[in-house]
């Protein structure tokens, strides 16, 4: 017969197998929760241009962070752009010259 509080016990220590959580490092569906830590002078700052932009702290604070990451992305993308473009071989040619023969 199995011991249902010794059951019970190891069900709540397993992990969670719903990923529809807040709690601080999980998931919740297709997210990841972080926490984020700032100093007094940093949050006043962050409290009062959230309320310059009539949101919250919180939503400012994403919307920062995934203009970085987007801006992140397309620099990236340039440098390897650029790096392709000088990898290939330049020919310097130039109008009206024809080789001598």
């Amino acid at each position: 017969m199995p011991d249902q509080e010794l059951e019970t016990y190891l069900a709540a220590l397993a992990p969670d197998k719903d990923v529809e959580t807040t709690g601080t490092g999980r998931r919740f569906g297709n997210s990841q929760v972080y926490q984020l830590r700032l100093d007094l002078v940093a949050n006043e700052q962050l409290r009062e241009l959230a309320a310059v932009h009539q949101t919250s702290p919180l939503a400012l604070a994403r919307e920062w962070i995934l203009e970085r990451l987007r801006w992140e992305a397309e620099r990236q993308q340039r440098a390897q752009y650029a790096h392709q473009q000088y990898a290939q071989p330049q020919y310097n040619q130039q109008p009206n010259q024809y080789p001598r023969y």
